[in-house]
């Protein structure tokens, strides 16, 4: 899960943008794998051992969390934190700002 540094935690790769975008709605592993497949449009799938990696980082991170009673259950349930989201929003504006500049670059070409 490389991060590199643009603001204080630095651009996300997909897969992780496409984990938190996904726990927007609490989800499980699988659930999460998923989905992230769905919104990329199958052009972003994680293995079980990279997600599981990623998702025990991010909680690290305080950027999702584990749903009460989720350590007992077979399936974990998570879910992006206030902080987490801030972070989604600081990489869409960071996106934003690359497209921007690349449409005034090619002349406005698509």
């Amino acid at each position: 899960m490389a991060l590199s540094s643009n603001n204080e935690y630095g651009a996300l790769t997909e897969g992780v943008y496409y984990i938190l975008l996904s726990l927007l709605t609490p989800m499980h592993g699988y659930g999460i794998m998923q989905n992230v497949k769905l919104l990329s449009h199958q052009r972003v799938e994680l293995g079980a051992g990279t997600l599981y990696g990623a998702l025990s980082t991010l909680v690290e991170r305080g950027w999702i969390e584990l749903l009460a009673g989720g350590e007992d259950s077979r399936k974990k349930e998570y879910q992006i934190t206030e902080l987490g989201k801030s972070i989604v929003r600081s990489e869409m504006t960071r996106l934003d700002e690359l497209l921007t500049n690349g449409r005034k670059l090619l002349g406005g070409e698509a």
